[in-house]
């Protein structure tokens, strides 16, 4: 993906995220993290992701 890309998948991420109600925002994350795993068909590379993601929450 071009920066570019990457600049419109976060912004509709945001979008959507504002739009969904505050108690479904885990379960929109969990569904959708389940979908991507799909589409990259790699358990353990969609494994390493889940866990980069955890990485330095606090910046």
């Amino acid at each position: 993906m071009t920066p570019a890309d990457v600049e419109t998948v976060y912004e509709t991420l945001a979008l959507q995220l504002d739009a969904v109600d505050a108690e479904k925002r885990e379960l929109f994350l969990a569904k959708l993290a389940l979908l991507l795993a799909h589409d990259v068909g790699d358990a353990a590379q969609a494994c390493r992701r889940i866990h980069e993601a955890a990485e330095d929450l606090d910046v």
